[in-house]
């Protein structure tokens, strides 16, 4: 072989080397390993490691790196295999820096071995140096304090419509609590002029047991309840058409029997009652009718 034949083999040999050696370069249109940047880093980065798959080839769990703390500086994550876009996998392993150096320094991501199998041979993934640097430097060389900046101040937050949407739920609360007064005190207002014994408790109130008008009152009311003009003898009517006042009977009797004396001069057909009041009567009355028309 010639000198100068020598010469071009060995310059060739040697551009392969140095190909093959600087990760990211290509030897015969194969990609190499791809490392992360050797530098620009502190501490929680995450550092990438990409090494390509052959064409067919396989990879067992026992074959990946897995999970694992190594040293002060790195821990490694799981490894994952993915896809380009040009249809070439990638076998990805993860690293993240865990600790900061107190000055500039030089981390070296350890060398490892992809197991190879019967079609393919193992491949060897060099260690990786990477420049790792403190988030913060001293004030002054040697000095013993640290350069820090101050808080950063919490963002504003804009209160106006908070302010606004509380104002419409009050306005809203407050027209609520106003509308449910309103209509309690219209219930209550509608109940004493539309229900008997309220409008007969209300006429009473004005009136002593013994007035007369008093006693046309009641019997208003429960002409009103039973629907017709009622007397002793035709109460059962009025029991039948409101039972809520059965209780009662015993009063309602009395009522009726010392009006017909008080009125027609008849007998009350039992001597040595009570002398009924309208007022005490129309109370319970009135009591009863309301919880019935709750």
């Amino acid at each position: 072989m010639t000198w100068p034949a020598i010469r071009r083999r060995h310059a060739a040999l040697l551009l392969a080397g140095c190909a093959a050696a600087e990760p990211g370069l290509a030897v015969d249109g194969a990609p190499a390993i791809e490392q992360p940047r050797p530098f620009g880093h502190v501490v929680g980065d995450i550092l990438t490691q990409r090494v390509p798959l052959a064409s067919g080839r396989t990879l067992a769990p026992t074959a990946l790196p897995g999970p694992q703390r190594l040293g002060a500086w790195i821990e490694r994550r799981a490894a994952r295999v993915e896809r380009a876009a040009d249809g070439r996998r990638w076998l990805v392993v993860d690293y993240q820096l865990v600790n900061a150096p107190q000055a500039p320094a030089t981390v070296r991501l350890p060398a490892w071995r992809l197991a190879g199998d019967a079609a393919q041979p193992a491949v060897l993934v060099p260690a990786w140096p990477v420049a790792v640097s403190p988030i913060t430097v001293p004030a002054t060389p040697g000095a013993g304090t640290w350069q820090l900046r101050p808080d950063r101040p919490a963002s504003r937050v804009a209160t106006a419509p908070l302010r606004l949407r509380l104002l419409l739920a009050a306005g809203a609360l407050v027209a609520w609590l106003a509308a449910w007064a309103g209509w309690l005190a219209w219930r209550h207002w509608h109940e004493a002029r539309s229900l008997p014994f309220a409008a007969a408790a209300r006429a009473l109130d004005r009136l002593d047991d013994g007035h007369p008008s008093a006693w046309r009152a009641l019997h208003e009311a429960f002409d009103r309840t039973a629907g017709e003009v009622l007397r002793a003898s035709t109460l059962p009517r009025l029991f039948e058409r409101a039972p809520r006042f059965e209780p009662l009977r015993d009063r309602i009797e009395a009522f009726y029997a010392q009006s017909a004396a008080r009125f027609f001069g008849q007998a009350p057909e039992r001597a040595g009652a009570a002398v009924a009041s309208p007022r005490a009567l129309c109370r319970e009355l009135r009591r009863i009718e309301r919880r019935s028309a709750a």
